[in-house]
């Protein structure tokens, strides 16, 4: 098998960027072949980005759910952030494992997208009248971020948030 038919296994965005810019090289050095280069090299460089756009869609879905599970009182829905999470998960394990290339960009890839799925989170927990007072104020002050940093490992592995403590009973 050829080097670059191995890394189209291997690696399919770092193939698409190495496409992309062959197919720009072969414009550029001119043919009579009547190809419009220039899109089918940009359409194949956003094959790969596609797989980027999902890495960020999927982690963003992670944090959402772990800010719930980490604030929310309800619990009904609990079960079913938590199969998210999983999913999320899986879902990224499969496409770290077609695009190794894309690791290098998890850990930015995170925090970009704690910022976005903690503005979703806060929204639906407010929404559901469950913003607490310290979260609420966070929100107002936009200094809600500290308040969720999550590692790459709380993100991509198995940490979940402990269960919210049941108010005591009176007797």
């Amino acid at each position: 098998m050829s080097e670059t038919k191995s890394l189209y296994h291997e690696d399919f965005v770092l193939w698409s960027k190495q496409q992309a810019a062959a197919l720009r090289a072969a414009a550029r050095a001119g043919t009579d072949q009547p190809i419009d280069w220039e899109n089918v090299a940009e359409e194949i460089e956003d094959l790969g980005k596609t797989d980027r756009r999902t890495l960020h869609s999927q982690v963003r879905r992670i944090v959402l759910h772990l800010i719930k599970l980490e604030h929310s009182p309800a619990i009904g829905p609990r079960r079913g952030w938590r199969e998210s999470i999983r999913d999320a998960r899986t879902q990224i394990e499969d496409l770290l494992d077609d695009s190794p290339s894309l690791r290098r960009e998890t850990l930015e890839i995170i925090r970009r997208e704690i910022e976005r799925g903690a503005r979703l989170a806060l929204a639906d927990l407010a929404d559901r009248g469950e913003l607490d007072g310290s979260l609420a104020e966070a929100l107002r002050a936009e200094s809600y971020l500290e308040l969720f940093a999550y590692t790459e490992e709380q993100v991509l592995g198995d940490w979940f948030p402990p269960e919210p403590q049941e108010a005591p009973r009176g007797e």
